[in-house]
């Protein structure tokens, strides 16, 4: 691993802060705009991009993340590229096929489930029309995003797997829940397994998913858990396989979560890290989204044209400098 370079100070962070707003093409957990600060450093760039509800002790770790991209640097890589799924939004089953379609020879989706206001009727349509695009030999995961209870998740989860499902992605909201689906699931003879997301990137203790034998794999992020040195060491403590997924981010965020998933003892499934193509423009003519359905590693070329572009207004820039500022004071 590259060796730390001491912590930048604020006014390294914010000397060149660059901030964009770009338009997603379907709107994606209420998103609709995708707003995100860039940081220059030494070691290259890197992305700060909480969601906008985050508060500062949430966001500090995705500042840290951002630091070890632009100042610091990421671990070796053992593989030179890495598999990648598509993302199915919680969308009708007649978009299914188009947005599939912007994933290049990706042979895996990960379909939202679960979506307030929709119906279990929905998710059978939309992971049906899924499996319709994929074949018969494609994965399909769905992730309800800790919206089910465990009743409804057992009841949803029987119902979904007709159509083959890899696993299910953070069916409830608590690790105890999540303990208890997955002993539902294995006594009714229902052989899809648990991933725990929230319950790590989001958590005090990302490591009692896997005490609480409450998930058979866990989903980690590169942003949400401080960095790639850290989520690696939050891997082998789990002692689970791992998907790298991410937070929408553009290529300089997904070349960090492609760094992760690199550096991974093992990888055996495909990664959430095809998100670029959700959005509607990005901050790089080399865009990482996936061919073949793969993504290489490697930085990003920033280019600047394009940052200013899809420049945020000077009202967002300054909100999102004050945020820069709180998450810093709260680095450890």
């Amino acid at each position: 691993m590259t060796r730390p370079s001491p912590q930048p100070t604020l006014g390294d962070l914010l000397d060149g802060l660059r901030v964009v707003s770009i338009p997603m093409r379907v709107r994606f957990r209420g998103v609709e705009h995708r707003e995100a600060a860039l940081i220059q450093g030494p070691a290259g760039w890197g992305e700060f991009a909480p969601f906008l509800e985050y508060e500062p002790a949430e966001a500090s770790r995705w500042l840290a993340a951002a630091i070890e991209a632009a100042f610091v640097g990421w671990p070796e890589a053992r593989r030179p590229t890495v598999p990648v799924n598509a993302t199915v939004p919680a969308v009708s089953a007649a978009e299914v096929a188009p947005i599939v379609a912007r994933f290049d020879g990706c042979t895996t989706a990960k379909v939202k489930v679960a979506e307030p206001g929709q119906s279990l009727a929905d998710d059978l349509a939309r992971v049906a029309a899924t499996r319709e695009v994929l074949g018969a030999s494609g994965r399909i995961r769905i992730d309800a995003n800790g919206g089910w209870s465990v009743a409804d998740a057992v009841d949803a989860v029987s119902a979904l797997s007709r159509h083959g499902l890899e696993y299910v992605e953070q069916p409830c909201a608590s690790v105890e829940e999540l303990r208890d689906v997955r002993m539902a699931l294995a006594r009714k003879g229902i052989d899809v397994s648990v991933a725990a997301d929230e319950s790590v990137r989001k958590a005090e203790d990302p490591i009692r998913v896997a005490r609480l034998g409450a998930a058979d794999l866990v989903i980690v992020k590169v942003a949400p858990l401080g960095g790639v040195a850290r989520a690696l060491e939050i891997v082998q403590d789990c002692g689970l396989p791992a998907v790298v997924s991410s937070a929408l981010d553009t290529s300089v965020g997904i070349a960090a979560g492609v760094a992760l998933a690199a550096a991974l003892p093992d990888l055996p499934h495909a990664c959430g890290l095809g998100t670029v193509s959700l959005l509607g423009g990005d901050v790089t003519r080399d865009s990482l989204r996936p061919r073949g359905g793969v993504l290489p590693i490697g930085s990003v070329d920033v280019d600047d044209a394009l940052v200013e572009q899809w420049a945020a207004p000077a009202e967002r820039v300054a909100w999102w400098r004050e945020r820069v500022a709180a998450a810093h004071a709260l680095l450890r």
